[in-house]
């Protein structure tokens, strides 16, 4: 009875990784669930939105540029 019993335990301690591996590799089975939570999470960004963040960068680009500018004037 014991030699059975550690058989079956040393299967099933060989097998279940495996089939978890298997089942985790089908990406067809997760591929919609993913597509829609990522939709969920980052929604796709406004034509508005994104000019207005690149117009902002643009912004603070200058301003660091002509703080830098500034400062090496007046430096040494």
């Amino acid at each position: 009875m014991g030699v059975k019993l550690e058989v079956f335990r040393m299967t099933i301690y060989l097998t279940f990784p495996v089939a978890m591996f298997w089942i985790a590799n089908q990406a067809e089975w997760f591929e919609d669930y993913v597509i829609q939570r990522k939709r969920e999470l980052w929604p796709p960004e406004k034509e508005d939105q994104r000019r207005e963040l690149e117009e902002f960068k643009e912004r603070i680009r200058k301003q660091r540029e002509e703080k830098l500018l500034r400062a090496a004037q007046q430096g040494p």
